[in-house]
Order: C-alpha cells, then sequence, then structure tokens
C-alpha cells in the first residue's frame, strides 16, 4: 500500500472497502479505460512502469480535457497466473508517478486472475468551480488550437512495430506520454467552447468536435513543427510524417476551441478555425488517408 502513496485529496487511501475523496466543488468528474495486452500494449516494447504511465495517463487526461483537476485513481488489474509479481509492482510504480504529476494519486483498485492481461483504470476529477468544459460547444469563428506534442507517439509505435529501438525520443514518446494535464483548468478559465483529450487520432477526435458542436473545422498543415527526427524516420520507413502528426494517437495532447482573439497562454497554439458546415479538412481539403485509431479493426 505504501508504494502507492496519497495525493492532496485523498483523505482515505487503500486499504478499506472503499477509498474516500475530497470533492471540494461539489461535483466529480469520472472516466475509465481498459489497456489490454496484445492491443494496447506489449511486453516486449514496454517496461511495466510504461505501462502504469500509459495507462494512467490515458485516463488523467480525459479529467484535464473536461477542465477538470484529476485526484485519483482506481485500477483494476487482470493478471495470468504466471506473471511475476514483480511486473505488477512496476505498474504501480508507474501509475503512481504519473498520477503524481498532476497532484493525484491511487487510492483504490482490484486484482483477478485471468487468461489475458488487461489494465483498466478510472480516474476522479475535481472541477474546482469551473463549468466543464463540453464537446458540443464550438461555434463559427472560434479558433481551433492545440496544447501537447502531436505524432510522436505514433512515429514510435512505428518504429517498434518494424522491429527498431530507435530514434529514442520517438520510442520513449510511446512508452511514455507527456502530458500539459494543468493545461485543462487553464482552457476552462480561458473560455474554451469545446475541448477533447487527442487519445485516437488528431482528424478523428477533431471531428468529434465538429460532429457533436454541428460545425466544420478546419486544420493548418503548417501550424505544426515536424522534427527533425520524425522526418528522418519517417523517410527511412517510407511514412508521410503527417500521417502521424494528423491520425496518430498515444500522445494525449488537449485539443479545444476558443472565441476569435482569444490570447493563447505559453503551450498552446492556433491550428486551425471553426466555420460553418460539417466535419474536418485539412488546408480546406479533404483529408484522404486514415483518420486515426480503430477500436475495433
Amino acid at each position: 500500500m505504501s508504494r502507492l502513496g496519497a495525493g492532496p485529496a485523498t483523505l482515505l487511501g487503500p486499504g478499506d472497502d472503499a477509498a474516500v475523496v475530497r470533492a471540494a466543488d461539489g461535483r466529480v468528474v469520472a472516466s475509465t479505460d481498459v489497456l489490454v495486452e496484445g492491443r494496447h500494449f506489449r511486453r516486449d516494447w514496454c517496461g511495466p512502469a510504461d505501462v502504469g504511465h500509459r495507462a494512467a495517463a490515458a485516463n488523467l487526461a480525459d479529467i484535464a480535457a473536461m477542465g477538470a483537476t484529476p485526484t485519483a485513481l482506481l485500477v483494476a488489474l487482470c493478471v495470468p497466473g504466471d506473471l511475476d509479481a514483480s511486473w505488477a509492482e512496476g505498474l504501480a510504480d508507474g501509475l503512481t508517478a504519473e498520477a503524481a504529476l498532476c497532484g493525484a494519486s491511487v487510492v483504490g483498485g482490484d486484482m483477478s486472475s485471468s487468461p489475458a492481461l488487461a489494465v483498466a483504470v478510472t480516474a476522479l476529477g475535481d472541477l474546482g468551480g469551473l463549468d466543464p468544459v463540453r464537446r458540443d460547444g464550438a461555434r463559427p469563428g472560434d479558433l481551433l488550437a492545440l496544447c501537447g506534442r502531436i505524432g510522436y507517439a505514433a512515429a514510435g509505435y512505428t518504429v517498434l512495430s518494424r522491429g527498431f529501438r530507435t530514434p529514442k525520443m520517438l520510442v520513449e514518446a510511446y512508452r511514455r506520454p507527456v502530458v500539459r494535464y494543468a493545461a485543462g483548468p487553464e482552457a476552462a478559465r480561458l473560455g474554451a467552447t469545446s475541448m477533447i483529450d487527442v487519445s485516437d487520432g488528431l482528424l478523428q477526435d477533431v471531428g468529434h468536435l465538429a460532429s457533436a458542436g454541428r460545425v466544420g473545422m478546419d486544420i493548418r498543415s503548417s501550424a505544426f513543427d515536424v522534427p527533425d527526427q520524425m522526418r528522418d524516420a519517417a523517410k527511412a520507413l517510407g511514412v508521410d510524417p503527417y500521417q502521424w502528426v494528423l491520425a496518430g494517437g498515444d500522445d494525449h495532447p488537449l485539443a479545444a476551441t476558443f472565441p476569435a482573439g482569444t490570447e493563447l497562454p505559453d503551450g498552446w497554439r492556433e491550428i486551425g478555425s471553426v466555420h460553418d458546415g460539417s466535419g474536418v479538412t485539412v488546408d480546406g481539403r479533404p483529408w484522404s488517408g486514415p483518420l486515426g485509431w480503430d477500436h475495433f479493426r
């Protein structure tokens, strides 16, 4: 239990039938995700702490995308009988370390034997008096902005899937997302009209904002700086780097729309605009490639 620590919102942590988490706002934001070995991670690509970071980040980013501050994680772990206990301990270390980045902690969970290794995480968050930022608020004339890196994890996935382990920058981006969790409440305070965690691909997830708001959105490819290592890897692997940037997932940046003229803080960059219509275009034209991750493909 001691390796899980306790965040400032934890009144009663692991060890009882249930945890007690402070909800000063009176409202609790909740989200859950599941990672299944062979579908969402591979043990020969990621260590247990890496899987912990990935599992925590996927949920904590969803809380941030509502404009809330993460407070706690609940974890359910299904493991094959031959899994070494040290792997579960490493997973716990990764979950704890990622949660600590935003002041949250692991407050409880459950374990079961299973033919397949799976990690299910539920995250809780506090709105701090702010209104939740939903997906359906974008309006024509709004600007579209992004906070966080994009395309790095997808590039790392491609590198690993081709049997390579370098460039290290890309591989490590796949193993451990770098998420600016404070950007969610920051966007809410700035008056964001809609927001989403980009987990499945920028075009696909921005498409959810467009669909929910019944508007069209256009993304400018010139808004993205493709680093040299990504360009070099793309050339070596025969991939268009913008496929990673526009349709790759697992980096978990936040995409949000703001009223025109909003002065964006450091870390945010304007990447497009909202207009009357429907769907998402790139540089004013339909995108012909894949849009992002398909959970059932």
